[in-house]
Parts: C-alpha cells; sequence; structure tokens
C-alpha cells in the first residue's frame, strides 16, 4: 500500500503522520524536529509551558528541521489565546486545538494564515469546525491518550465524520503499528495521528524512568481517571492514579489558576511534571489504551522505517 501525502493549509506532508501533542513536556522540540524530519508533521505540547519557553522550543525545532512544526494546545488552558498568538507570533506552521472546543481560534488562524486543526469526535463538532474554518480535523476515538471527547472507537465515528465535511480528516487514537494506519486510511482518513508510539522514543523527552515504566504496562493497568478539566482521562494506573479513582487525591494547597475551569481534585500540571520527570509513583501517567503493544525503545527514524515497512507489505 502506498501511503497519500497530506495537505493541510499550504504545507505537505509527506509521510501523512502526525505526532501527537504530548504534555507536559514530553512532545518538546527535539521530538517534533525528529517526526518532521523523516517527513511528518511534529508537534510541541505547548499546555503547561512558559510562553518564552515555547518561543524558546518553536524556534530550537525550526534550528533542528525545515520540515513542519506545529504546536498542540489545550483549549481548557487559561490562557489559550496566549498561547495560540505566540506560536503564531513565532511563524508556527499550525495548530492544533484539544481538550474542548474554541470558537475564538479560528480568527486569530485566519488573520495570519495559519491553519487550525481542532480534535473533535462527533460529526456535529466536525461541521462547525468546517464552517468556522478549520483547515482540517482531527478524529479522535476512544483509544487515544489523555483527554478523551468520546466513549467511543475511531473505527466506528470515523467514517460518518468522513463523509460529513471536504476538509481533511486525520484518524487518531490506538494506532501503533503500519497495519493501523492502513486500516484508518482505507476507511478514509487523510492521514493519522499518532501519540503514544512516540512517547516511547529516543526524541520523546519524557524521563528514562517513565519511558521503563511504559514498558512494563498490561492491558489491565490501563484506567480512565476524572481530570480536573473536566474530562475523562487515559491513564497507566499506579499509586497516584489509584488514589484519584479512590477520590483520596490530595486537592491543591495552591493554584496557579492555569485552566480555565477546574475541579480542584488534584493539580493536574504538577502531576504531569513529576511523571516526565520519572517519578512514576507520585505522577500521572497519560497512555493510549495499547501502549501494552510497545515493547521497545526507538528512534523516530527507525519508527517510521518500520511503520512504512509495515505499510507497503499491506495489498
Amino acid at each position: 500500500m502506498k501511503l497519500p501525502e497530506l495537505k493541510i493549509g499550504q504545507h505537505v506532508a509527506k509521510i501523512p503522520i502526525i505526532q501527537g501533542g504530548m504534555a507536559i513536556r514530553l512532545s518538546t522540540a527535539r521530538l517534533a524536529a525528529a517526526v518532521a524530519e523523516e517527513g511528518g508533521i511534529g508537534l510541541i505540547a505547548a499546555s503547561g509551558m512558559g510562553f518564552d519557553e515555547l518561543r524558546y522550543e518553536i524556534r530550537l525545532a525550526r534550528s533542528l528541521t525545515k520540515g513542519i512544526i506545529g504546536i498542540n494546545i489545550m483549549v481548557a488552558a487559561r490562557e489559550f489565546a496566549r498561547y495560540v498568538n505566540t506560536a503564531i507570533d513565532e511563524g508556527i506552521d499550525l495548530v492544533v486545538a484539544g481538550a474542548g472546543f474554541s470558537r475564538d481560534v479560528f480568527p486569530m488562524g485566519k488573520k495570519s494564515g495559519t491553519p487550525i486543526v481542532p480534535i473533535v469526535s462527533t460529526v456535529k463538532g466536525a461541521k462547525i469546525s468546517e464552517k468556522l474554518g478549520a483547515a482540517a480535523i482531527i478524529v479522535e476515538g476512544k483509544e487515544a491518550g489523555g483527554h478523551l471527547g468520546t466513549d467511543q472507537s475511531l473505527r466506528d465515528i470515523l467514517p460518518d465524520i468522513k463523509k460529513s465535511v471536504s476538509i481533511p480528516v486525520i484518524g487518531a487514537g490506538g494506532i501503533m503499528f503500519g497495519r493501523d494506519i492502513a486500516e484508518v486510511i482505507k476507511l478514509g482518513a487523510d492521514g493519522v495521528q499518532m501519540g503514544t508510539r512516540f512517547a516511547a522514543s529516543d526524541e520523546s523527552n519524557a524521563a528514562p524512568a517513565l519511558k521503563e515504566f511504559y514498558l512494563k504496562a498490561r492491558p489491565e493497568d490501563v484506567v480512565l481517571i476524572k481530570s480536573p478539566v473536566g474530562l475523562p482521562g487515559r491513564a497507566i494506573k499506579n499509586p497516584f492514579a489509584k488514589k484519584i479513582l479512590e477520590c483520596t487525591a490530595d486537592e491543591p494547597e495552591t493554584c496557579g489558576a492555569c485552566l480555565k475551569h477546574c475541579a480542584r481534585n488534584f493539580c493536574i500540571i504538577s502531576a504531569l511534571i513529576r511523571a516526565q520527570q520519572g517519578d512514576v509513583d507520585t505522577g500521572l501517567v497519560f497512555t493510549g489504551e495499547y501502549i501494552h503493544k510497545i515493547d521497545k525503545i526507538l528512534p523516530v527514524k527507525e519508527i517510521f522505517a518500520r511503520l512504512l515497512k509495515e505499510v507497503e507489505e499491506i495489498n
């Protein structure tokens, strides 16, 4: 099977793979640039970064590749608009917006000519996105990691959403191997987004202890927790996730007001930072549903080579 190119706005990715934006600080310049260098689209996860830090990461990525670099930002972030404008000021190639829906982001993109790509899980969300000016949409199923907008499989929701819009549709959730890419493309997707596979890469900014923790995960370890954002989140069960499930996690003693709305059942920013730094006991480890299928940490170049070889072998 030959993969199509993926066109989003004025940008054309030779390989129709977007690397998911994984916060806090898993998806930084090094990972995004490595994916872009292989012909995909690399995303820097802006959520939880300082604005000067985001500028630095975008500039660093630009110094490492001439490929396509975007950001992923949570709509739920209180400073969502400022993150988007900061990235646009730095000449970012595209903006992916998830964990909520924003109508305000589309005029920002239109003014600067920056493609806006919302993450949706329903036909209604897809149609609204296209009407408001989305350059493409990412359709995310229940198999995805982090914050989820549906309890339905990507394979079930993608065909109807594809039929409802004329802009490019990127499938996300549970895509680990070449056969998954081929299946989703055959369902009508113009490309795929992959997060978990790239979280477990050499270039991922996850601490070595976190990467090793990924490799030990079993199917029964993957759980849904209640995020302060107001959405369910998919994570690996560890002592901290167990506390969240039992409603015994400590409430924040101080609050940086990082979210527009926060349930305050725990501080998600702090929990994600702890995990990224390698604290797999008291950190929140977000993951996709099929983390157990990863058995080796690989460089991005090797991940792409394997994926493309697997796709080529499919009729």
